[in-house]
């Protein structure tokens, strides 16, 4: 009953997600809607992480076989990456630039508010 209640947590959070979607007035993913929900929810303490841990390391565990589908579509158009190599390549460089540089820029920022938070808690 449990992985029942986790799945239809996680399905809820998907419908509710969607219907956002359709009626924002802007394109929006409802999958990325979907994340905020779940991280409001968390946030709030309406969700806790027990609520969903089993099926969220179920559905992670199996995240690879989920992208078997779009890479078996992309072998059809072959050609067409061939023939925009270049461009394909240079924004795979950029972005994977650019995410380690906000990662790097993240983590720095968060070692500074934790060795505040500690300063101020050795001196107070």
């Amino acid at each position: 009953m449990k992985i029942l209640a986790q799945v239809g947590i996680l399905f809820g959070v998907c419908w509710v997600s969607q219907c956002i979607e359709k009626i924002l007035p802007f394109f929006f993913p409802a999958s990325v809607i979907g994340l905020i929900l779940v991280l409001a929810l968390l946030g709030s303490g309406v969700l806790r992480v027990d609520h969903i841990r089993e099926k969220s390391d179920f559905l992670l565990g199996n995240l690879p076989f989920f992208f078997i589908p779009s890479a078996v579509g992309i072998i059809q158009y072959v050609d067409l990456l061939w023939d925009n190599a270049a461009a394909f390549l240079t924004v795979c460089v950029v972005t994977i630039i650019v995410t380690f540089a906000a990662t790097v820029w993240a983590v720095q920022l968060t070692v500074r508010l934790l060795r505040r938070r500690e300063e101020r808690r050795h001196a107070g």
